[in-house]
């Protein structure tokens, strides 16, 4: 790992990833996206971790694309293209990854930050936290912010978001369905580990099955998910694990997970 972005295990499989630039607002620079491109990647293949976490160092959680390094690239559309290019597959890489993400949010996620909780499967969010994809204020629209969020939340809270390019607070967050639940600052890693822990006790296997089928069903008509979901379904039956499952919970026992 790189010093912009620190990474860390425990012995439950929850690992931390943790964006570490405070004094740039743990923007998302070309370098950021780098690490944790890299950092999503590794961790795709690693059978130790099973649940990931994303914070942010100091008072900010991300706030988007880091507008210096635009501005010294103004000149260059293919700098540009090439940074919103590898966000986009950062952001993609967050929804397949095959374990599920937790978005810890304290301070302010704005514009490509915003993304970033948007992308992951769950967020919990402090109190103090507060969103914005804010592009239109600098005449620079949340074009691809815009797909994350539209994807979360309704239509309407969308929208309204991205034309006003104003800041809500936590609460509003959740109840538009932005995040899953909000609570004070002094809490935050309590709950978010307490969520963590709960899903790493699940079969690793069945989280990958789930999370995947989850994403590919929400872009299908009706008929063609059920169909989809339906055969899911009676190949995950196949898997060591459900069986183990089924037996361990007509046994009133505790599964043996072998993440197969």
């Amino acid at each position: 790992m790189t010093n912009l972005l620190t990474r860390d295990t425990d012995d439950n499989g929850i690992t931390t990833l943790t964006l570490n630039e405070p004094d740039q607002r743990n923007s998302l620079s070309m370098a950021m996206l780098d690490a944790l491109s890299e950092a999503l990647t590794d961790i795709a293949a690693d059978d130790n971790t099973r649940v990931v976490v994303l914070g942010a160092a100091g008072s900010v959680f991300c706030a988007g694309h880091n507008l210096k390094e635009i501005r010294d690239q103004l000149g260059s559309h293919e700098f540009q293209l090439a940074l919103f290019d590898k966000c986009s597959k950062v952001m993609q890489q967050v929804v397949t990854l095959p374990k599920p993400v937790i978005a810890r949010v304290a301070g302010v996620a704005t514009a490509a930050g915003c993304q970033l909780v948007a992308s992951c499967d769950l967020a919990v969010a402090a109190d103090s936290a507060r969103f914005a994809t804010p592009g239109v204020n600098i005449g620079l629209f949340c074009s691809t912010p815009m797909v994350a969020l539209s994807r979360n939340v309704s239509r309407k809270h969308a929208m309204e978001m991205l034309l006003t390019g104003e800041m809500i607070s936590a609460t509003r967050a959740e109840q538009i369905g932005l995040v899953n639940r909000v609570v004070d600052e002094s809490l935050l890693d309590e709950t978010v580990y307490a969520m963590a822990r709960t899903i790493a006790g699940k079969s690793g296997h069945t989280l990958k099955i789930g999370k995947g089928a989850f994403y590919q069903q929400l872009e299908m008509p009706l008929t063609e998910a059920y169909d989809y979901t339906a055969k899911i379904m009676a190949d995950n039956l196949q898997a060591d694990d459900a069986r183990e499952g089924i037996c361990a919970f007509l046994d009133k026992r505790k599964p043996e997970w072998k993440d197969c």
